[in-house]
């Protein structure tokens, strides 16, 4: 990967930002890319949140549309020539398996050609009348369907990492967490995927990233990526925040793979051209 921007940089490429396409983030395109440059970063991958072909007249309200795909994929492309002598552009989307819907979905996603899928699993099930997966439980089945469901996702091959994995709100006890979360761990693990410190969450203060899911993490040998989650374009300019997320990296002993993965998708971005 080419050297550019600021040599200070804590970290040179990120792969989870957003756009208003998805409802509840600000900032057009532009002004992300000028952040991530001011910012020391080499590599600004884009993932917002996928469309879904559900059935009927059903709408998430925190996706971009079906007809909006094209738009965003021709808008980063047009943005990645502009830009290509000051950073690396990714066209990524962040999208939930759906048994029901995800083979429509990879065949929507077909003409776009998209540079990697991110797992970030924010319903269970079809997601239609299913419960979110942030809102406090202690119902230990809907963990299980949760681990479970991810497991087969990040099975299929699809996806290049798992976001805020530890996104799933779980209130019960550590020791039924560690029985049920550990097998999905193993499965990043068999997989080779590494699993996400969500600098959005740490930022706000949410329930995630938790200590009972990285003390797992560490468990099991996995490796971690340091992701942004930019919902608006200061947070590629806030080093502090990446000093936060890396010293949690430290604190349980995970390695950082940002590098190596923006390195992977360069070599198979080679090997299509």
């Amino acid at each position: 990967m080419e050297q550019k921007g600021d040599s200070r940089a804590p970290l040179r490429a990120n792969f989870h930002t957003h756009t208003p396409r998805c409802h509840h983030a600000v900032g057009e395109e532009r002004a992300y890319i000028e952040a991530a440059i001011a910012g020391g970063l080499q590599v600004l991958g884009f993932s917002d949140h996928t469309p879904m072909p559900f059935p009927g007249d059903y709408r998430s309200g925190f996706r971009m549309e079906v007809e909006e795909v094209q738009e965003y994929a021709a808008t980063l492309r047009a943005l990645q020539k502009e830009y290509r002598a000051d950073l690396h552009i990714l066209i990524g989307l962040e999208c939930e398996y759906y048994p029901a819907y995800f083979p429509a979905l990879l065949e929507l996603l077909r003409p776009v050609q998209p540079d990697y899928l991110l797992l970030g699993q924010h319903a269970l099930f079809n997601e239609i009348g299913a419960p979110m997966t942030g809102r406090p439980t202690a119902d230990e089945t809907l963990l299980r369907q949760y681990a479970a469901q991810v497991a087969e996702g990040l099975s299929t091959g699809a996806f290049l990492y798992l976001a805020h994995p530890d996104m799933f709100h779980f209130t019960g006890p550590d020791d039924v967490y560690q029985e049920v979360m550990g097998p999905l761990c193993q499965t990043c693990r068999d997989l080779g995927l590494p699993v996400e410190i969500n600098l959005l969450g740490l930022m706000e203060g949410r329930h995630y990233p938790t200590e009972r899911f990285w003390r797992l993490a560490a468990e099991y040998g996995l490796s971690g990526v340091v992701g942004w989650d930019a919902h608006r374009p200061d947070v590629l300019c806030n080093t502090a925040l990446v000093e936060q997320g890396l010293r949690w990296a430290k604190q349980f002993g995970i390695p950082v793979v940002n590098d190596a993965l923006a390195e992977k998708l360069f070599h198979k971005g080679a090997e299509k051209t």
